[in-house]
């Protein structure tokens, strides 16, 4: 049975580019095991609200992969690394 979290266990946004990490739990061989997904979204402002895409163009892609290697560090260390989780610039 795998157990899947209401909310990300972290974000980091770049710019209007955001990284979502997704914690699930299951058991294999009776031992309970804990896996990771990521989801990457960009935010966009249209018809006077925000939107959602997964859709970037050239320009986003720096964001793209700030947010994706913080994601990466996050989840390869097993814990907050004291990032923060808005890169300014």
């Amino acid at each position: 049975m795998t157990k899947r979290s209401n909310k990300p266990v972290k974000s980091f946004k770049a710019g209007n580019i955001e990284a979502s990490i997704w914690k699930q739990e299951g058991v294999k061989s009776n031992q309970t095991v804990t896996t990771h997904s990521v989801r990457i979204q960009k935010n966009l402002l249209k018809n006077g609200g925000y939107k959602k895409t997964k859709y970037y163009f050239r320009d986003d892609l720096p964001n793209l992969i700030l947010v994706a290697q913080k994601a990466y560090d996050f989840i390869a260390l097993g814990a907050n690394t004291g990032v923060e989780d808005e890169i300014p610039f």
